[in-house]
């Protein structure tokens, strides 16, 4: 008898528990779907904690290891810097006799990202600065990369690696892609930390890729809903945060960098349609809004056609033979189709109406400058 009482309790309480999964179900086709989640973003796609960015590097020096390729004798500069490191080593020479063509002069660029430590290494980017015909199978000999203050903050050597070739013979060259500038791979080795300071006193500032006032005051609303009274708006780009009591230790600040950077905001941009004529591309914002404008559509085709015929004089005329010339033009044109586009439409529905009347992207093109100059579409329209 316990045993059967047993079981009906617990057929009870799947019963009970079936309801209850039932009734969340029902109740889930009455809950509003909020779109907006799945527009926000996060701080940290959207922003970057001021100071911490890259920085660029740059020093010239000296490619050897040539065949032939290298900077002519009207280039100086090339024969200078190997007279340079021979002098260095000791080796006494003159700029008059070095006359190989296995060197070329450079530049060497690199970015080095910020938290960059002594040791690390960083790709190297090196550019012909004379007239060598390609850098091919050389060698950058060391190179001291300075920043803008004119510190040495890194050092570069190492084989070039170009992705692509110059061959020329006496008649004929051949040639893929660009073979006057190279790569290397982890060519240069940091050896001096650049100094920067995420905090100005007792406040970070957090920077919007994309400046937008609306943007800037929901980014202040998450983080102050977390914490209360930290953060204010200076401008459209730049908003300040005062982080807490608890986070104002050197290293509590990164724990508090890291939970801003995971506050989820939905950017607002302007209403924008970017048009590249050269390629035919088309983009256009979520927020291109478009008044009502009837839009009509139409091919002319013109055909010109020569036939030109011959005309015979008589035959007891003094005329001579000569060619008439005969031309036909034909113009005629495609049934034009007027579509409607109404009040508040978006760029989709301004696809989907332009579509029906067989538009190409070229086409498309004219028919946003001309909506545009009809006062209609309310975004601004960039042409590059």
């Amino acid at each position: 008898m316990q045993r059967m009482k047993n079981i009906i309790h617990i057929m009870n309480l799947v019963l009970t528990d079936t309801r209850a999964i039932l009734f969340l179900i029902f109740l889930s086709f009455f809950i509003p779907y909020d779109k907006s989640v799945n527009a926000a973003i996060r701080v940290k796609d959207i922003a970057y904690v001021k100071g911490v960015r890259d920085n660029q590097l740059y020093g010239y020096g000296l490619v050897v290891g040539l065949q032939g390729s290298g900077d002519s004798q009207i280039f100086r500069v090339s024969r200078q810097l190997a007279v340079n490191i021979f002098e260095k080593m000791g080796v006494l020479i003159s700029g008059s006799d070095f006359l190989s063509k296995n060197i070329a002069a450079v530049m060497i660029t690199v970015n080095i990202p910020a938290f960059a430590r002594p040791g690390d290494k960083l790709d190297v980017v090196v550019s012909s600065i004379g007239d060598a015909k390609s850098l091919e199978g050389g060698v950058l000999l060391q190179t001291a990369l300075q920043g803008a203050d004119n510190e040495v903050y890194a050092v570069a050597q190492g084989p070039l690696s170009i992705g692509g070739y110059n061959v020329e013979g006496q008649s004929q060259s051949l040639r893929k892609n660009i073979s006057t500038t190279a790569y290397i791979s982890n060519g240069a080795i940091v050896e001096k930390e650049i100094q920067f300071s995420i905090m100005q006193g007792k406040s970070l500032s957090v920077v919007l890729r994309d400046p937008d006032f609306t943007t800037a005051n929901r980014m202040v609303e998450a983080i102050n809903a977390h914490y209360p009274n930290a953060a204010r708006a200076i401008d459209a780009a730049v908003v300040t945060i005062v982080p807490p009591g608890e986070f104002q230790s050197e290293s509590a600040v990164v724990q508090f960098v890291a939970n801003i950077e995971e506050l989820y905001v939905k950017p607002d941009s302007i209403a924008r349609v970017i048009i590249n004529e050269r390629t035919g591309t088309i983009v256009a914002g979520e927020n291109v809004r478009i008044s009502t404008v009837a839009v009509a559509h139409g091919n002319l085709s013109i055909t010109i056609t020569e036939k030109p015929e011959v005309s015979q004089p008589g035959v007891f005329s003094s005329g001579q033979t000569a060619i008439v010339p005969r031309t036909e033009i034909q113009a005629e044109e495609a049934e034009k189709k007027l579509n409607i586009i109404q009040e508040g439409a978006t760029i989709a529905d301004v696809a989907r109406a332009l579509n029906i009347l067989g538009v190409t992207p070229r086409d498309l093109i004219s028919i946003f400058q001309a909506i545009k100059r009809a006062g209609a579409l309310h975004a601004e329209l960039i042409i590059m």
